[in-house]
């Protein structure tokens, strides 16, 4: 059976265009899909992502379980309300998930994992939280919006009671707050985000949802569904699971070695696989690609490289640099940006491409050394 989020009614108010997203009753758009993206990119857009999952983990040992559990080091959290981006692996060190965990106290920690890898994720944790006697608490009750743009912020400041716009006007990237809106409404806030815009990610009790989202209608800002949400991360040159990785692929292939800790003294789940492969040579690479011929890069097409063949992962037209862009897989033979010889096949035509440093766009324009 479909899931619906708690703004279902308020998506359907609006004219959304309603589609299946991993079982969930999710906006695909809501007119126009580039206009919604570039709202997003010149002021301010809203997304209702209530179908992530929501995971609070309270123990003594929560921290201890944490090193275990994910890749890269929670001990770098040391002051409360900051949060860490990491992939939580299986023992070939392959992407069970990426996620978000907050640092709330010493014996609460939050995760913020995708919708679907939801009862994989909680299955895993469950799993390996026992040892440590963590108890693992799925908040089904809560909703998140996540409100993204330059003018994002300004415009989430001015909802909430007086008393708190100081505390989240300094606050900083990849940290937290507990404020309250103008209604009296308890808001989670974290200043993170999926775009490649500044924005908050504002997490609260469901049945209050539709009053913040009506909120954020009336003060401008603007309802944008899956379609942009997806051409907006890809332009930030950001992963998404079950397209960019999954469990056959290692952090390392995924471009993401970035987010692994290979602390000394610290067992965690994978580290073996990753030291072996780090060791041996990591076979595969992700790079990423701007066409600058007319057409776009899709899912599935195959790269041709002097090293061998791979494949377009996410690829898509960049409504802000108005060309296909595409994040691809591969043989690792250190291809870096500006390295010659890479071509997509097209329907039987080898097209050639740039390989560039990701992200393709950055503060709303496209990035140097994007536009040719």
């Amino acid at each position: 059976m479909t899931r619906k989020t708690i703004l279902n009614d308020s998506h359907r108010a609006l004219g959304a265009r309603m589609v299946d997203f991993g079982g969930w009753d999710m906006p695909l758009n809501y007119g126009s899909q580039i206009e919604e993206h570039h709202h997003v990119r010149r002021d301010a857009g809203m997304f209702d992502v209530s179908h992530m999952a929501v995971i609070d983990l309270h123990g003594e040992r929560t921290r201890e379980f944490l090193r275990y559990l994910l890749a890269n080091s929670i001990d770098k959290l040391k002051v409360r309300g900051k949060a860490l981006y990491s992939c939580m692996l299986d023992e070939n060190g392959g992407v069970i998930d990426d996620l978000i965990v907050y640092y709330l106290g010493e014996d609460f920690f939050r995760v913020v994992a995708n919708a679907g890898t939801r009862e994989k994720d909680l299955e895993w944790i469950r799993r390996h939280a026992a040892a440590y006697g963590v108890e693992v608490r799925p908040r089904d009750e809560l909703a998140i919006i996540a409100v993204q743009g330059p003018q994002a912020r300004d415009r989430v400041i001015a909802l909430v009671d007086g008393d708190d716009r100081g505390v989240l006007g300094e606050l900083g990237r990849f940290a937290t707050a507990e404020v309250r809106s103008g209604t009296g409404a308890r808001l989670f806030v974290a200043r993170t985000g999926y775009t490649g815009e500044d924005g908050f990610e504002i997490v609260l009790e469901a049945e209050q949802a539709p009053a913040l989202w009506q909120a954020l209608l009336d003060a401008g800002v603007k309802p944008a569904g899956l379609g942009a949400r997806d051409t907006l991360r890809l332009e930030a040159g950001l992963n998404l699971y079950g397209q960019d990785m999954d469990e056959t692929v290692t952090p390392y292939e995924a471009g993401l070695g970035w987010t692994v800790s290979l602390d000394e003294g610290r067992d965690f789940i994978g580290r073996s696989a990753l030291e072996q492969q780090k060791s041996a040579g990591v076979p595969r690479q992700l790079i990423a690609l701007v066409m600058d011929e007319r057409g776009v890069l899709r899912h599935g097409q195959k790269v041709l490289t002097p090293a061998g063949e791979g494949a377009i992962l996410s690829g898509t037209f960049s409504p802000t640099i108005s060309k296909a862009i595409a994040l691809a897989r591969v043989p690792a033979d250190g291809y870096g940006p500006g390295a010659e010889g890479v071509r997509v096949d097209i329907r039987g035509k080898e097209v050639p491409v740039r390989v560039v440093a990701a992200p393709f766009v950055k503060n709303g324009r496209p990035a140097p050394g994007i536009e040719s």
